[in-house]
């Protein structure tokens, strides 16, 4: 009798742990005080409820001189706000249920604000159900987006990745640009599904690329787009048109089929 009950106690404790796992919410205002205290950011199988913004906007605007939108006479002037990410970024297994910005463009100040990560930034294995806004920003470690779901519009227009970095399995179900990217290291794409069109144009991937049994499922917008290095695209396929113009594929023009 003892040890059943015992055992009926180690069960209800294993099931309010099991319970506690997998119902963890975290507050995306959390995150950002911890980043902002320089602590590594390390979640497993979490939500994370609020907007979740690396650009710390909210925090930069109090700092600075307000400002007119842009004209003509100062349209090309650099508008940029950078906040450095120096911590630590892991996410595996997570869904947010909230936009996630590391860029966002100030309507009101004409200011851009922009986060750059310098140490790794892991979001594997995670749902973003509303916008991942990562336009501008450098990735000066290793990044993995490996098997994330992308519900909502997300961009990388104009990142840059300088190391290691993956979004094979992937699954973009809106719109997504990876317009003017830079990848320097071979980036994975392979298996990766965007449902609607996808574009690369102007992306440089200056070590390879593979986009082996990656599907896309409307247009591909390959135009101006520079390959170096490792280009596989077994197995890949295209629902409808790609546009190639002017693609460079090691010196060489883009044909597929």
């Amino acid at each position: 009798m003892r040890n059943f009950t015992k055992l009926a106690g180690l069960i209800t404790c294993f099931l309010l742990t099991t319970s506690i796992v997998a119902q963890t919410k975290i507050n995306a205002s959390d995150i950002m005080k911890d980043i902002k205290s320089g602590k590594d950011i390390t979640y497993k199988n979490a939500t994370i409820v609020g907007e979740l913004d690396f650009t710390f906007m909210d925090e930069q605007l109090k700092k600075l001189p307000k400002r007119k939108k842009s004209s003509w006479w100062n349209k090309n002037s650099d508008n940029k706000v950078k906040k450095q990410i120096s911590t630590k970024i892991s996410f595996e297994n997570c869904t947010f249920e909230d936009n996630v910005f590391a860029y966002i463009h100030d309507e009101d100040t004409g200011y851009t604000f922009v986060a750059n990560f310098e140490d790794v930034a892991i979001f594997n294995n995670c749902v973003f159900k509303e916008m991942a806004m990562f336009k501008y920003s450098h990735f000066s470690n290793q990044a993995d987006f490996t098997d994330s779901k992308f519900n909502g519009d997300t961009t990388f227009k104009y990142a840059d990745f300088k190391k290691d970095i993956s979004f094979s399995n992937a699954v973009f179900r809106e719109g997504s640009t990876f317009k003017y990217t830079i990848f320097n290291r071979k980036v994975n794409f392979s298996n990766a599904v965007f449902k609607e069109s996808a574009t690369f144009k102007y992306a440089k991937f200056k070590d390879g690329v593979s986009l082996n049994k990656t599907r896309f499922e409307e247009d591909l917008d390959f135009k101006y787009t520079k390959v170096n290095g490792d280009f596989d695209i077994a197995g890949m396929h295209v629902e409808y048109d790609i546009d190639s113009k002017y693609t460079n594929i090691n010196g060489k023009k883009f044909r597929y089929n």
